[in-house]
């Protein structure tokens, strides 16, 4: 790209604070960098028409982790590890409520369920037996008990009659999330740039010489914020996971209220404007779902359709409206990876899965790290 001498000047000059992904991660990087430096010249570089990993993309659940997800997550981590986690799910929820307001966010707290097919008795006894075990494990942070059993009382089929509720759980708009964090940006005079892929850089001891797939530039600072995509900048210790979801037409006096959680997290539905927006199924090809390629597969695709007829909506006739994908950024460890990678280049990725809760606190801290 030639660019003129105005382009120039005004967005590739005098650069304080490159960020690399306009996701919550990137947006509140960016913006705690103009608190912090009300002066600083922030630009933020996306290769995507809009944020290109899963911040647009998500099923827009203000989740910490269902009964069975943490459970799980407890044969990986102590219980103090798995404590702070939600712990800063719960601050980052609170924080990105602060930030945008509840009505930006159509912030709704329904709850959220938890839901065990016929063939899982043996995970539901389990999580049912271990309830107040959790409930005393997660004590010191709401004060009230989050977990309990109510029936099922949607219609769902082929599952446990019990249900596992989570009072604390909500649900937000995405679309709404970004589009308020991305004003909120521009209005604090932050540059961003779209179709704009970083290819490499160079940390240059007082400078960071990026190459871009359109310029190139030099900036103060690098701050990497692509999650799921950061393995491509040479962060290897992110792994990509894609999550495929799909959204019904709008059905006729649709009962489900609330948040959805079904196979330890792995399938996951909620009532979007009288729809059922339904994801997951990645367990079905670990391997194959291990990628950043934006696609959908029939093998997830179909399951999905399946369990909406056999489970979710046995009494309802629909039809799938739009179906897509986003990825994640994941690893055997779920504490995010927010550190310097050089002198004058840091990161914040590996978000487990969790953006919507810990993305503004992980921006905020990617921030304060710079020096």
């Amino acid at each position: 790209m030639q660019l003129s001498y105005w382009e120039h000047k005004t967005w590739l000059s005098n650069i304080d604070f490159t960020i690399v992904g306009s996701g919550i991660v990137g947006l509140s990087c960016a913006l705690q960098l103009k608190e912090q430096y009300p002066t600083s010249k922030v630009l933020i570089l996306e290769k995507g028409v809009l944020p290109q990993g899963a911040s647009t993309k998500n099923a827009g659940f203000a989740c910490f982790g269902s009964a069975s997800e943490l459970l799980d997550d407890l044969n990986s981590h102590t219980e103090d590890e798995v404590v702070k986690l939600v712990e800063k799910r719960w601050k980052g929820l609170a924080a990105l409520r602060k930030t945008i307001g509840d009505t930006n966010l159509n912030f709704e707290s329904n709850g959220g369920y938890e839901l065990f097919t016929d063939t899982d008795t043996e995970l539901q006894e389990m999580c049912l037996d271990k309830i107040p075990y959790l409930n005393e494990l997660l004590n010191p942070i709401f004060n009230e008990e989050v977990f309990s059993i109510r029936k099922n009382e949607f219609g769902f089929e082929k599952v446990e009659p019990n249900l596992i509720f989570n009072q604390f759980e909500g649900q937000i708009d995405t679309g709404k999330m970004m589009s308020s964090l991305l004003e909120k940006a521009r209005k604090n005079g932050i540059f961003i740039l779209n179709n704009v892929l970083v290819q490499d850089y160079q940390d240059q001891e007082e400078r960071v010489h990026v190459n871009t797939d359109q310029f190139q530039l030099t900036t103060r600072k690098l701050l990497i914020a692509t999650n799921g995509f950061s393995s491509k900048l040479g962060i290897h210790k992110v792994k990509p996971a894609r999550a495929q979801v799909l959204i019904t037409k709008p059905i006729k006096d649709l009962h489900i209220k609330g948040t959805f959680h079904l196979d330890r997290g792995y399938y996951y539905f909620r009532n979007v404007d009288n729809r059922i927006l339904f994801g997951g199924g990645r367990n079905l090809d670990f391997k194959g779902e291990t990628t950043t390629d934006l696609e959908v597969t029939t093998q997830i695709q179909n399951k999905l359709e399946e369990l909406l007829r056999t489970t979710i909506l046995p009494n309802d006739d629909f039809e799938i409206d739009r179906r897509w994908s986003g990825i994640m950024g994941v690893e055997n460890q779920k504490e995010a990876i927010v550190k310097p990678v050089s002198d004058n280049v840091l990161c914040g990725v590996r978000l487990g899965g969790m953006g919507v809760a810990i993305g503004s606190l992980i921006g905020r801290e990617l921030a304060e790290l710079v020096s």
